[in-house]
């Protein structure tokens, strides 16, 4: 064959232009398309052994990447089936560029999303190449023997411009290199090389060699002082890839100890163990392998998403997987593996795709499904991990009816005593004593042990249980739990008086009349904040405290949902914070303070009682808990 130059059949010349800086969105994709066909072409070779259509030695089919910075080039090298001059031209000047006109017509009618996602239907994987060199060079030869098999040479500069020529090469095979352009020199780098290749081809099914490394192999017969072997240092070429991850093995043939090492292979930088983890394998109606493990949160609640990482066939995609792993288990970590989720389309696309919906499906199913196996067997240990993991459990019974529905049987109420509770059992331990005089019942709850520990103390008082709702996501699951029980209310314990909160008789009979209760309401609206704090009468118990602060619950429950993102659209967040200052007509200061007709008289009193009931739900800070405490010293002298 003579040596062989022409055009590559496209129309439009604006087309390298397009694919040196439009191809993708992140130019680092095109040695992760490099290694893919590179695996591709392994892979076809060992198909076509194994049905004896291919009858010579495979030998070493290790892919390997190679960086000359001198000379500025990348080499990507296979030993897989190679390709004719013929195959050459059809799969590398033709079919790539068969619809060029067409994709460049698309291409510039689309956004930048939807122009990354068509480019998978025009066959540009390997011109991603040209993102970032000046050059390219193919060097390839059959495994096929026979006439018109020559290794041939093929070679483009960016432009539609292309040369193809005969050359002498031993081996079967590809290598294509890569003479990297001045603005893309840090793909000459070592680390840079290795960091891709660990983060696009880590798992791939042949080995991948880049660079060497350093181990250290004993010495036969050799012994040091205190009898160990000595050791002598040798380089050998180093893999960078697993080429058997764990979630390829089947779930029966693999110990817990093995999910731990794997949850650190993929994690190197976190130092706690996962809490446990959930093995998918599943061929019908759909291919899926993965393995998904529930990370410790941190008490900080600093959720990452981005965990997940979706490979194809062993082929890293993205740790962006909306759209397929259910929403609220997006929080997880691990990988899933499956050949049949359509990767090079838009995420509405996804949404409505009927694999990716049944993928999702079976995720969410294989989450409650182990959840309900922990409980049910292992109900002390589940217990323990409950606030690790409840916050992906109430996202998921927030956001996922058909989860709810699993989760009921599973999902724990724990009190302030540190006891856990099935929602069933929960409701069964209070309802005789919880029920208001409508035969309401009312769920009361606490989200700070040492700030509501009064009202905590007054609750348990009267013979009632308080649960603790501390979580992140408490708010809405509260508010998710009231739509789906009957008759039912959760009420935070500062939110009123306790015999506010559950009504079961009529007040008893206040020891101030009309005529008093205005003399003291016009003593008190001398000192507080009338714009913060509104007053309103109580008729107690003459033990009770003379004075207490508490916070409607609607208005406190729609500010704490805004703050983790529940209802920006009112504009609550704006609104200062407004309480209620209960004064108890029953306790001897508030009879008191309606006797005196001293104005100094009241007003010292009524300082003490606000600051202290203040004090008491920590509103009292800087200047004025300063005063309240000389103050005190005064009084107790």
């Amino acid at each position: 064959m003579t040596k062989k130059t022409g055009n590559i059949e496209i129309q439009t010349e604006n087309i390298f232009p397009i694919i040196k800086k439009f191809l993708y969105s992140d130019h680092e994709i095109f040695l992760r398309e490099l290694i893919s066909n590179a695996v591709d072409a392994t892979q076809k070779l060992k198909t076509l052994t194994s049905i004896g259509k291919y009858k010579d030695e495979l030998g070493d089919l290790t892919i390997r990447v190679k960086v000359d910075k001198e000379n500025g080039m990348l080499t990507v090298s296979d030993r897989g089936i190679g390709m004719t001059a013929e195959e050459v031209e059809k799969y590398i000047n033709q079919i790539a560029f068969s619809s060029a006109e067409e994709f460049v017509k698309k291409f510039k009618t689309k956004s930048e999303a939807e122009q990354n996602a068509i480019i998978g239907h025009f066959g540009l994987g390997f011109y991603s190449s040209f993102m970032v060199s000046e050059k390219v060079v193919i060097k390839t030869k059959t495994y096929k023997k026979g006439g018109h098999t020559s290794a041939v040479r093929w070679e483009c500069d960016g432009s539609p411009a292309y040369s193809l020529e005969e050359i002498d090469k031993k081996d079967r095979g590809t290598e294509i290199t890569l003479y990297i352009d001045k603005e893309n020199k840090d793909f000459l780098e070592d680390n840079k090389i290795e960091e891709l290749l660990r983060k696009y081809c880590k798992f791939l099914p042949v080995p991948i060699q880049f660079g060497m490394e350093t181990i250290y192999e004993p010495i036969e017969g050799e012994k040091d002082k205190d009898g160990n072997a000595k050791t002598k240092e040798v380089k050998r070429p180093k893999i960078v890839n697993n080429t058997n991850p764990l979630w390829k093995k089947s779930p029966s043939e693999t110990k817990d100890e093995e999910y731990k090492i794997f949850y650190k292979e993929l994690y190197p930088y976190t130092f706690d163990d996962p809490l446990f983890h959930i093995h998918l394998n599943v061929d019908y109606p759909f291919n899926l392998t993965g393995i998904l493990y529930f990370p410790k949160v941190k008490k900080d609640y600093e959720l990452q998403r981005n965990k997940i990482q979706l490979y194809c066939n062993q082929v890293f995609v993205t740790d962006s997987v909306e759209g397929i792993v259910p929403e609220f288990l997006t929080m997880l970590h691990g990988v899933i593996d499956s050949p049949d989720i359509p990767l090079n389309v838009s995420r509405s696309y996804l949404q409505s795709d009927q694999n990716v919906k049944k993928i999702s499906g079976y995720i969410t199913r294989k989450v409650a499904d182990k959840l309900t196996e922990l409980f049910k067997n292992h109900r002390e240990e589940f217990e323990k991990k409950w606030d690790d993991i409840k916050v992906f459990i109430e996202y998921g019974m927030i956001s996922e009816s058909k989860f709810y529905e699993k989760a009921e049987k599973f999902a724990l109420l724990k009190n302030t005593d540190g006891k856990y509770f099935t929602f069933e059992k929960y409701k069964k331990h209070i309802e005789t004593s919880q029920k208001d005089k409508d035969k309401k019942l009312v769920y009361l709850y606490a989200t700070n042990l040492d700030e509501q520990y009064g009202y905590i103390k007054t609750a348990k008082e009267r013979g009632y249980d308080v649960l603790l709702m501390d979580g992140v996501l408490d708010p809405h699951l509260i508010n998710t739990l009231e739509q789906k029980f009957t008759d039912t209310t959760f009420a935070r314990v500062d939110s009123n008086t306790i015999d506010k909160l559950i009504v079961k008789e009529e007040e008893a009979p206040s020891k101030l009349d009309d005529k008093q209760k205005e003399k003291v309401k016009i003593a008190f609206e001398r000192i507080i904040d009338k714009k913060q704090f509104e007053i309103d009468f109580e008729h107690q118990s003459e033990n009770d405290m003379p004075a207490t602060i508490t916070q409607n619950e609607f208005m406190r429950r729609m500010k704490d949902m805004e703050a983790i993102g529940g209802s920006g659209m009112m504009g609550l967040g704006g609104l200062p914070d407004t309480f209620n200052l209960v004064v108890n007509t029953n306790n001897p200061l508030i009879t008191k303070i309606a006797e005196i007709d001293d104005e100094k008289q009241q007003d010292a009193i009524i300082k003490q009682i606000f600051d202290l009931a203040r004090l008491s739900k920590n509103l009292l800070k800087g200047k004025e808990l300063d005063s309240f405490v000389k103050r005190s010293v005064e009084i107790i002298k």
